[in-house]
């Protein structure tokens, strides 16, 4: 009742609670352990069986930045690039002759570079997702360099990292840092630890990643400025177009495409497969991120060369993985098992009907209520305390505030106070619907011993006996 009272909820129909003791166990003192002592040794075993705390326990991380030393900490060749861009994008804005045929090719060469990083560095040598032929193989790694986001062993290994430690100082890009490190910063500065260790000798012993980890500079610069300012200058005539849209304006939007992967996707949208860490599912992310925006789903089940399941979702890198395989350039695309994928979704469905559970006001427990014999039961009944007490099921009710609302009328229950109705109630008279036993359970005041009459009867006849096992 107090609990009613401080939750605010009116529920005139629950009683109170019987003056009765309540059966406790006593617990052994002597077996009890001093419980700082106890925290302190499983904290001890923790950190011991801890791969990230047993890290920063024995690894110290960089000074912090501040006013005074952030120019030592900056890492100048990523920041130049990284805050020169934008400015060099719109004094060519702003400088440059509109030409439609670039500004198709800008598009194109857009698309064509985010999948170098979506369906090449992302799904094919970060997390194997599926395999590709060697020409392909090489054509993603080569796109891949014109998005000038590291060469794909610099960029696979730490998304590893990303995954194996997500959210913890092991990340290279922890989103509990914020959304702007997250997204930006921990390219500008340099990182306060080294990230944690993630396997990649699967890519050392790749010769098409290695040709492009020796040759990134120059294929990046190539592919990002060089070949779109040729290819527009060629085509029609358009040298500074090339360079300002389809080089340098392409880039800011590739670039800041895919770091919304690292940052908005994990603030943005809900968790329907795991909320224990940050990665969300939203379709304004997989639109800025070709498809890579279902980052809940990813981050579960990583190797899966799908980042949206359903057909009405945004994910054309997925697509275009699907069309390598039609036309024999990819193959093994790999999917989790879907039952696996509806455990995810179970597992979360449980937990948001148990939030929803803390809201509603619910039956005591049976160990907070009394024990009494049946034949105490039956005096009880009898005394005029204003009470109206009902044995059902073994459990015994108090619907004194109940009797004037039965939908059947009074005379029922009336003719059943100090008997045990479980008959009646369960279909003698009337089977009752689910939320009469949920308004009954909430009348609770006590449990009876034994169960209830029949019960009683046969132990006053001394027929108590040991039940018969019964074999199949």
């Amino acid at each position: 009742m107090d609990e009613l009272n401080k939750s605010g909820m009116s529920l005139s129909y629950v009683p109170k609670p019987l003056d009765l003791p309540i059966l406790t166990i006593e617990q052994n003192a002597s077996s009890t352990m001093n419980v700082e002592q106890e925290e302190k040794e499983k904290e001890e075993d923790f950190i011991k069986n801890n791969y990230v705390k047993r890290t920063l326990l024995n690894e110290s991380a960089l000074p912090p930045i501040t006013w005074s030393n952030w120019y030592k900490e900056v890492n100048w060749p990523q920041a130049t690039l990284l805050c020169l861009e934008p400015f060099i994008a719109l004094y060519g804005l702003f400088t440059t002759c509109f030409v439609w045929q670039t500004a198709v090719f800008t598009l194109l060469w857009y698309f064509l570079t985010g999948f170098g990083i979506t369906a090449g560095y992302h799904r094919l040598f970060a997390h194997r997702a599926y395999e590709a032929t060697l020409p392909l193989r090489y054509i993603l790694l080569i796109l891949g360099a014109g998005a000038v986001q590291g060469s794909a062993q610099w960029w696979s290994r730490g998304h590893r990292a990303h995954h194996r430690y997500t959210d913890t100082d092991l990340d290279p890009y922890n989103a509990h840092k914020g959304i702007f490190y997250s997204h930006i910063g921990w390219l500008l500065f340099k990182s306060r630890r080294k990230p944690g260790v993630a396997d990649v000798t699967d890519l050392i012993h790749d010769s098409s990643v290695q040709w492009q980890h020796q040759n990134y500079i120059s294929l990046a610069f190539l592919m990002s400025f060089v070949l779109p300012t040729i290819i527009c200058g060629f085509g029609w005539n358009d040298y500074r177009g090339g360079y300002f849209f389809a080089g340098v304006l392409r880039l800011v939007f590739v670039h800041h495409s895919t770091f919304c992967v690292n940052s908005l996707a994990h603030y943005l949208g809900n968790a329907p497969f795991d909320d224990r860490h940050t990665p969300r599912d939203h379709f304004i992310t997989a639109l800025i991120t070709l498809g890579e925006g279902y980052h809940n789903f990813h981050h579960e089940f990583p190797s899966d060369y799908r980042n949206a399941l359903k057909w009405f979702q945004y994910d054309p890198t997925k697509l275009l993985i699907k069309f390598f395989k039609k036309i024999h350039l990819a193959s093994n695309l790999k999917e989790f098992p879907h039952n696996e994928i509806q455990k995810g979704r179970y597992s979360m469905t449980c937990k948001a009907l148990d939030k929803f559970g803390q809201t509603i006001t619910w039956p005591k427990q049976n160990s907070q209520l009394p024990i009494i014999t049946f034949e105490e039961y039956q005096e009880l009944s009898k005394k005029n305390d204003g009470r109206a007490l009902i044995l059902i099921a073994g459990f015994i009710h108090d619907v004194s505030h109940f009797i004037d609302s039965h939908p059947g009328g009074r005379t029922i229950i009336k003719n059943y106070i100090g008997k045990d109705a479980t008959v009646p109630f369960y279909g003698g008279i009337h089977d009752h619907n689910t939320a009469a036993h949920n308004i009954l359970a909430m009348m609770k005041v006590a449990v009876c011993k034994y169960g209830g009459e029949v019960e009683y009867i046969k132990r006053k006849l001394g027929h108590v006996q040991t039940p018969t096992p019964i074999f199949a």
